[in-house]
C-alpha cells in the first residue's frame, strides 16, 4: 500500500485518492465508491450492511471481510462525505408552521441505565450540537486508525450532558440547544403537573393493545394474571389488575420503562425537522426541549398528548402555548358542547394568508404569535377531559381535511423495518447512522416534490427558494439571480447534496421578493387573442409556456397540471386557445379557483359541477338536491355553468339576497334561457324556503355586459362595441 511520511516528525500520510474512486479505510479494507453507494441504497431499502455484503458473496462465490468492519469503513465513508443534514422540507421551509410529533418506541439501542454519568452541578441544559455531532463523526473515522474501541479517543458515551438531538442549521436557534433529560430523575412533577401529566388507565390500556402476543403472556406472567386464553381476555385481566397499583407499576414500566426510543418532529409531507434519540423513557419535556430548540416555535403543534405538552410547557416557559393554554377556545361548557356536537369552527385566516400587521414574536410565515397544541386525529378520542375536545383539528377549516396528522406514524411504519439492525448497534452508531439515513429519506422526499411540482407547472418554469426556504416560481424576466437563492433548488440535489439547503447559509429574514402578477389583463387588443393568450397579455406566463401547453404534435394526454382532485391534460388545455368549445374539466378547475379566491375573502362561494349540471333538463331531469351542498342556503353565491351546443353560460344564485341572474353573452338584454330558468326558480325556492313568487319578484332585467369571449370563449368579431367590455 502506496504511503508517504513526513521527514521531520515521521508522521505516516494513508494513501486516499478520492478521484481513484476508492476509500481507504484502515490500509487492508478499501471500498469502491460504487460499493459506497451500493450500500448505501441497501440501507434506504432497508437491508443491513450485512445483508447486502452476503448477497454480495453469494454472487460473485468470494469471500469478504468482517461484515461488522465493513459498515464500520462504511460508517467512516460517510462521516467524510459532505453532508448538512439540512432537515428541512422545500414546501414547509425552514420553520414549519405546523408539526406532527411522536416516539418511536421500539428504536433504541443497548445502553445500561446504571452506567450514565451524572451531569456536573453546573450544567444548565444547554448542549452544544455541532460540537457533539462532530465528535460522533471523528469517533466513526477513527475507527479505522485505531486498534479496537477501547483505544479510540474520540469514542462517544450517552451522558446527560453531553448527548443532543438533531435539528436542522436553518431550523434551530442556534449552536446550543436544549437536553434536560437529567431533570427526568431528580425533578418530580408539581401538583398542576401531576394532576395533568398522570398516564390514566385507559391510555395504559391503549397502549396494552398494541402489544404482541407473546408481549401479552409475559406481562401476564410478571403481574401474577393467569396468561392463558384469547388476546382480548389477557388484556381484560390486566386492565382489571390494573386497579392494584403495584400492577400498575409494573405496566407502566414494561410499556414506558424498557427505552427511551427516539422522538421526532415532522412536518404535514412527513420531512423529518428534529429526532432525540432518547435516553430514558419519552415525556412531554423531551418534545419541549425539541420546541424551545427551533428558531420559531410552530403555530400548530399536533401530538398524542397535547394536553400535557401544553400543561407542562407553560409551567416551565409560561405563555408559550396561547391562547386558552393551546385550545383553539375558551373551556367554556357551551363551546365544549358546540364541539362536541360540529358547530362550532375556530377560523384562523393567518393560516393562509399572513397577517398585514405581524404580532411581536410573530411567526415569520403567518405573522401569528398564538401557538395551539392539538390531538393528532388518531389519538384524539383517547382521552377522557371534556375540554380536549377543543383541541381537534377538524375545528380549524383552514387545516381540516388536508392537513396529515398521521405523518410520523407513516414514518414509523417505514424506519420500523431498520429495527432489527439498528437497534444492535453502538449508541454513537445508532445516532450516526439514523440521523443519515434520516436525511437521505428528506432528500429523496423533496426530490419528488420538486419534480412533481414541475411536472405540473411544465416546461420553462424555473423553481427557486425564498428566503425561507419555500419553493416559489422564478423571475421570469429580468438578469438572472446570482445568489443561491435564485438556483434551481434540483441544481444542489443533482450535485449530491439535498435540495432543502440550496439556499444562502445565513438566510435573510426579509419577506423574499416574487413577481407581482396584474389581474387586470384586459385591454384594447385582448378582442384578437384566443383565451390563454388574453390572459397571457399582462401576466407572468410566458410564450413559450402556453406554444408548449396548446402544441397539437405533442400528445393530448400528456398531464399538464392538477387543481385539487382534478388532474389536466394537453387536450383539456387546446379547448382554451384553439377556437374549441370549453372542456368542462376546465372549466370545473376555473370555478374551483374561483371559489378558492373568494374564500380568502372571507366570502362562501359554490360552483356545481358543469357535468352535473347538464343531467338537470330533458331527457335526464335528474334531482338538482342530489349534487347540492347541506347549507346551500348560508352560501353567499351559488355559480351554475349551463352548456348548450355550442355555447356556455352562467347562472348565479344569491340566497342571502333573494336574487338570480344568468348572465348570458347570446341574450345579454333577455331574462335568460327559459328551460334553465324553471329549474333555478324551482331550485332557489326549495334553499330559500321561500315561494317562488317572492323569487320572480326580485328577478331583475339586467344589462349584462359580458364579452363573449368571457362565455363561449370564441373569438368575436372586433367591429362589436368594444366599450361594452366589462372585466371587473
Amino acid at each position: 500500500m502506496y504511503r508517504r511520511q513526513c521527514y521531520t516528525c515521521g508522521m505516516v500520510y494513508r494513501y486516499q485518492e478520492w478521484t481513484d474512486g476508492v476509500y481507504n479505510f484502515d490500509d487492508h479494507i478499501l471500498l469502491s465508491l460504487h460499493l459506497c453507494l451500493f450500500l448505501r441504497n441497501s440501507l434506504q431499502t432497508h437491508q443491513a450492511v450485512g445483508r447486502a455484503i452476503e448477497v454480495l458473496e453469494r454472487t460473485s462465490r468470494k469471500t469478504y471481510p468482517s461484515k461488522t468492519r465493513i459498515l464500520h469503513a462504511y460508517l467512516g465513508f460517510k462521516a467524510l462525505s459532505d453532508h448538512d443534514y439540512t432537515f428541512a422540507c422545500v414546501s414547509c421551509g425552514h420553520n414549519p408552521v405546523s408539526v406532527v410529533m411522536d416516539l418511536h418506541k421500539k428504536g433504541v439501542f443497548s445502553m445500561p441505565v446504571s452506567n450514565i454519568e451524572e451531569p456536573p452541578q453546573t450544567f444548565d441544559g444547554n448542549v452544544n450540537i455541532e460540537h457533539f455531532g462532530d465528535k460522533v463523526s471523528m469517533e466513526m473515522i477513527s475507527r479505522g486508525l485505531v486498534s479496537s474501541s477501547k483505544a479510540n479517543p474520540f469514542l462517544v458515551r450517552p451522558n446527560y450532558h453531553f448527548w443532543a438531538p438533531w435539528i436542522g442549521p436553518h431550523t434551530r436557534r442556534g449552536s446550543v440547544v436544549l437536553n434536560t433529560e437529567y431533570q427526568k430523575v431528580h425533578s418530580p412533577y408539581s401538583a398542576q403537573e401531576e394532576v395533568e401529566l398522570t398516564v390514566t388507565e385507559d391510555r395504559l390500556t391503549d397502549e396494552l393493545v398494541k402489544l404482541k402476543m407473546e408481549a401479552v403472556r409475559a406481562l401476564c406472567r410478571q403481574c401474577g394474571v393467569d396468561p392463558k386464553g384469547s388476546r382480548l381476555d389477557l388484556i381484560t385481566r390486566l386492565q382489571t389488575e390494573m386497579k392494584n397499583r403495584s400492577s400498575y407499576d409494573k405496566v407502566f414500566s414494561y410499556i414506558w420503562g424498557a427505552s427511551g426510543g427516539w422522538a421526532v418532529v415532522t412536518c404535514p409531507c412527513a420531512v423529518v425537522y428534529a429526532v432525540k434519540f432518547n435516553i430514558r423513557a419519552e415525556s412531554p419535556r423531551d418534545y419541549t426541549d425539541l420546541l424551545l430548540s427551533m428558531k420559531h416555535f410552530p403555530n400548530i403543534t399536533l401530538y398524542d398528548f397535547a394536553r400535557g405538552l401544553a400543561t407542562y410547557t407553560n409551567n416551565r416557559e409560561p405563555r408559550t402555548f396561547r391562547p386558552h393554554d393551546g385550545r383553539l377556545l375558551e373551556p367554556t361548557i357551551s363551546n365544549i358542547a358546540l364541539a362536541s356536537s360540529g358547530q362550532i369552527k375556530v377560523d384562523l385566516p393567518w393560516l393562509a394568508l399572513k397577517k398585514d400587521i405581524p404580532d411581536v414574536n410573530g411567526h415569520p410565515v403567518t405573522g401569528s404569535a398564538e401557538h395551539y397544541a392539538l390531538y393528532d386525529r388518531f389519538h384524539e378520542a383517547n382521552t377522557k377531559d371534556a375540554r380536549d375536545v377543543l383541541r381537534r383539528v377538524d375545528l380549524i377549516p383552514q387545516i381540516c381535511g388536508w392537513l396529515n396528522s398521521q405523518s410520523a406514524e407513516q414514518l414509523f411504519a417505514e424506519m420500523r423495518r431498520n429495527n432489527y439492525f439498528l437497534n444492535m448497534m453502538s449508541p454513537s452508531s445508532h445516532f450516526f447512522l439514523m440521523r443519515n439515513i434520516l436525511h437521505h429519506y428528506n432528500s429523496i422526499k423533496n426530490s419528488a416534490t420538486l419534480q412533481n411540482m414541475k411536472k405540473m407547472l411544465g416546461v420553462g418554469v424555473q423553481i427557486k427558494l425564498n428566503s425561507f426556504g419555500q419553493t416559489v416560481l422564478a423571475e421570469t424576466t429580468g438578469a438572472q439571480d446570482p445568489t443561491n437563492e435564485g438556483r434551481d433548488p434540483t441544481t444542489a440535489a443533482d450535485e449530491g447534496q439535498d435540495p432543502a439547503f440550496a439556499t444562502d447559509p445565513h438566510p435573510n429574514t426579509a419577506t423574499a421578493k416574487t413577481p407581482d402578477l396584474d389581474l387586470s389583463v384586459c385591454g384594447p387588443d385582448c378582442w384578437g387573442l384566443p383565451h390563454l393568450r388574453h390572459l397571457l397579455a399582462r401576466s407572468a406566463i410566458t410564450e413559450s409556456q402556453v406554444d408548449y401547453v396548446l402544441d397539437t404534435r405533442r400528445s393530448g394526454a400528456d398531464i399538464m397540471g392538477t387543481v385539487g382532485n382534478t388532474t389536466l391534460a394537453r387536450q383539456d388545455f387546446q379547448s382554451l386557445g384553439l377556437q374549441e368549445d370549453l372542456e368542462a374539466s376546465i372549466a370545473n378547475s376555473c370555478f374551483q379557483l374561483i371559489c378558492h379566491m373568494a374564500w380568502l375573502k372571507k366570502k362562501d362561494v359554490y360552483a356545481a359541477d358543469a357535468y352535473v349540471v347538464a343531467t338537470w333538463h330533458a331527457p335526464h331531469f335528474q334531482d338538482p338536491f342530489l349534487n347540492l351542498p347541506a347549507d346551500a342556503a348560508e352560501k353567499d353565491l351559488l355559480i351554475f355553468p349551463v352548456w348548450k351546443p355550442g355555447h356556455w353560460f352562467l347562472s348565479l344564485l344569491m340566497p342571502k339576497a333573494f336574487k338570480m341572474y344568468q348572465l348570458d353573452s347570446a341574450d345579454p338584454f333577455g331574462f335568460g334561457d327559459e328551460q334553465y330558468l324553471g329549474v333555478f326558480r324551482f331550485n332557489v325556492s326549495v334553499i330559500g324556503t321561500v315561494p317562488c313568487s317572492i323569487w320572480n319578484a326580485v328577478w331583475e332585467k339586467k344589462s349584462l355586459h359580458v364579452p363573449k369571449d368571457c362565455c363561449d370563449f370564441q373569438k368575436p368579431s372586433r367591429s362589436e362595441e368594444h366599450s361594452r367590455l366589462g372585466c371587473n
